[in-house]
């Protein structure tokens, strides 16, 4: 299959490993409850042909790990993807959220060496909400520079009643956050931030009518200083990804939140959750979608080009040999 023109702002990518290391990742994900049958190997060249096969043009890879030092060698990493394959990938660089000085000083290194195409957050990190007070220079500063940010759940989360995290948890994970982002005043002090929520922003879609029915109630702490109007606008300035969630009652939920063009494709590749077949399977959902037309679920698949106009600019020149 020759390459489509899609392009996935939901992609996961992962340093080099060693086979010793994929095998220690297979036992603590078993351990958790997610039982994948074999090692998980990323590779750039398994990448680029998954990318073929389902009609991908370019990813915008994102990776969250869980040291300072390993976060800044992941991202490093995906700067020389981005520079051997401008045509194929970009890079949205990771934010050590449970620091907010190590967090500026990322943002300083990575913007002025590796040139990212947007940042990506874990809605928690090292026990850190988003949400915490601490953060808010690091939102001025992204504030300021009109930034994109990509926000995934926290896949370090136990699991639940003996079902593996990437199944309900990463839903209500997003969701817990969104929301005391939204009481914390967060998207209001910082318009100028473009938030990506994970996986058509988990629960949240479903659950924001009942916060503009309930949230603005005297016995919810600072209830009082919103409106229904005011959460249900401060909502709708949000974007969600497709990630895993490109089906019917996903769509219904995330139309009643955000107009269709704050709806943008993603695939959440390069994670053992999803493979070619569930990645088809929900391009194949918003292109045959009850809840949008054919041509909105193309722009769709687009959208993401909109937001990362430099990202638009490598795919759309010249394709090395690399690229091809």
């Amino acid at each position: 299959m020759s390459t489509g023109n899609w392009v996935d702002v939901h992609a996961h990518f992962t340093p080099p490993t060693t086979e010793e290391q994929r095998h220690t990742a297979l036992t603590a994900m078993r351990e958790l409850c997610f039982l994948a049958p074999q090692p998980y190997h990323w590779t750039v060249e398994g990448a680029l042909r998954s990318m073929d096969r389902t009609g991908v043009a370019m990813q915008l890879l994102s990776a969250v790990p869980q040291t300072h030092d390993a976060l800044r060698t992941s991202n490093d990493y995906g700067a020389e993807l981005v520079t051997e394959h401008p045509g194929r990938f970009g890079l949205l660089a990771a934010l050590p959220t449970d620091d907010p000085q190590a967090a500026l000083t990322e943002i300083a290194r990575a913007d002025s060496a590796l040139r990212p195409d947007g940042w990506a957050v874990s809605t928690t990190y090292h026990g850190v909400n988003l949400s915490d007070p601490a953060l808010e220079p690091v939102w001025d500063e992204l504030n300021r520079r009109s930034a994109v940010v990509f926000v995934h759940p926290d896949t370090t989360r136990r699991p639940e009643l003996g079902l593996p995290t990437p199944l309900v948890e990463v839903a209500f994970d997003t969701t817990r956050t969104v929301v005391a982002m939204l009481y914390r005043g967060i998207f209001h002090r910082h318009p100028d931030i473009r938030f990506i929520l994970a996986h058509c922003g988990g629960a949240l879609p479903a659950l924001s009518g009942r916060l503009g029915l309930l949230g603005t109630q005297p016995w919810v702490p600072d209830g009082d200083r919103f409106t229904a109007a005011h959460i249900a606008e401060q909502l709708s300035h949000l974007y969600l990804d497709t990630a895993a969630s490109g089906t019917d009652p996903n769509l219904a939920a995330a139309l009643t939140m955000v107009p269709v063009d704050h709806i943008l494709y993603g695939g959440d590749a390069g994670v053992p959750c999803s493979d070619d077949h569930t990645i088809a399977a929900n391009i194949a959902a918003l292109r045959n979608s009850s809840n949008i037309t054919p041509a909105q679920a193309e722009l769709i698949g687009r959208r993401a080009l909109d937001l990362f106009p430099t990202a638009a600019h490598r795919l759309a020149g010249p394709r090395s040999g690399a690229d091809r």
